[in-house]
């Protein structure tokens, strides 16, 4: 008897060890196929790929007259105040750890509601130029809302312009509240005619699990006619967010920087706006008061940076309006990390002001910037 209990003791252990093996197995097999899925949907869109101007306007800018433009990195219509993103980690001054809570967005109406006030937000600007990013077209992440055409129908009396800056296969990550896969980008508006436009490809960071997980960063870069000859070099901007030390955005700069030189030297006139996610300038980067340590990811951008004959066009209110909140945990005012990432950068031959422009973080976790500015006579 005794015998016998133990020959079925061996048999049911035997059995439970090889669905262990089986279970380890399968699992194996599932991540290994996925990692195959992962890699087979990975791309790079092409360097120089012409991007397409819809309804076009005819009109030419003009020297000495005075125009607006207005970047805003709108958040996918999703960061709202009680909103934290999973990718984005911090730490307390009293040492305590934080870490984004959230995959996509809280539900399809958190989206059409956030997406909606940042439109409201870009109307009552009524600027003359728009560069906006984080634009989702078809994502998990925003519940398919389609932005780009949600937008483009209050703006019928602009150009329009659409540069995707992140397409993804499926991300399932946080496992509680997966990413899915996104087709997003950059979407600009101009009332002046635009000549040609082009999407130049910014150098990312191409290590295993990141180049799955940041964007295909580039910038859009559009011609606009003068009258009297030269074009106005209008560029919408997404650099590299999670990129600890600020080593991928250094590389991202130096693309910048000759683009801008090369125009510039022709007599063109340059102008650069959008998400630098650099602080702009050592007084924002710890300027505004906070319960947060300065975060790892922060580098600060100075006109030492930049090639000669361009400047930040630093806003008269960059100590008061911060255009960027930490998205590690809810927005608090006075708590969370915040800086200025947004702005323009612009030429010798370009006269600007800016503003920072107070949402209290509302409907995206970044402020819009408006630029004022005029060509000058070369």
């Amino acid at each position: 008897m005794e015998k016998a209990e133990k020959r079925g003791n061996k048999g049911g252990a035997a059995l439970v060890i090889r669905a262990v093996i089986i279970l380890i197995l399968a699992l194996a097999l599932i991540v290994a196929g996925y990692v195959i899925y992962l890699q087979a949907n990975y791309y790079r869109i092409e360097d120089h790929a012409a991007l397409e101007v819809e309804n076009n306007r005819e009109n030419a800018l003009k020297i000495g007259d005075t125009y607006t433009a207005v970047t805003y990195n709108i958040g996918f219509g999703t960061y709202g105040p009680d909103y934290s993103f999973f990718m984005d980690t911090g730490e307390m001054k009293d040492g305590t750890k934080t870490a984004g809570k959230y995959g996509k967005a809280l539900n399809l109406a958190s989206v059409e509601t956030h997406t909606e006030g940042a439109l409201d937000v870009i109307e009552d600007l009524a600027a003359d130029f728009y560069l906006l990013q984080e634009v989702d077209v078809d994502a998990d992440r925003s519940y398919h809302v389609n932005q780009e055409d949600y937008i483009k129908t209050a703006m019928t009396d602009y150009a329009s312009i659409f540069a995707n800056n992140f397409h993804s296969a499926y991300l399932f990550y946080p496992f509680n509240d997966p990413h899915g896969a996104v087709q997003a980008g950059l979407l600009s508006f101009s009332r002046y005619q635009i000549s040609g436009a082009e999407r130049r490809s910014y150098p990312v960071d191409n290590s295993f699990i990141t180049k799955f997980t940041d964007l295909d960063r580039c910038f859009a870069q559009m011609r606009l006619p003068v009258e009297g000859g030269h074009e106005l070099i209008l560029i919408n901007s997404h650099m590299s967010a999670y990129d600890e030390g600020g080593t991928i955005r250094a590389r991202q700069l130096e693309l910048l920087n000759s683009v801008i030189a090369e125009e510039y030297a022709k007599g063109n006139y340059v102008i650069v706006g959008g998400d630098f996610n650099h602080a702009m300038g050592e007084a924002v980067a710890e300027g505004f008061p906070s319960e947060q340590k300065f975060p790892a990811w922060v580098a600060v951008l100075t006109e030492d940076d930049l090639v000669d004959g361009v400047r930040i066009v630093r806003a008269d209110n960059e100590l008061e309006v911060p255009t960027c909140r930490g998205a590690d945990i809810p927005y608090t005012k006075g708590v969370n990390y915040t800086t200025v990432v947004d702005g323009f950068l612009v030429t010798d031959n370009v006269r600007a002001t800016a503003e920072n422009i107070d949402t209290d973080f509302a409907w995206s976790d970044h402020n819009p910037v408006r630029l004022r500015f005029e060509l000058i006579e070369n």
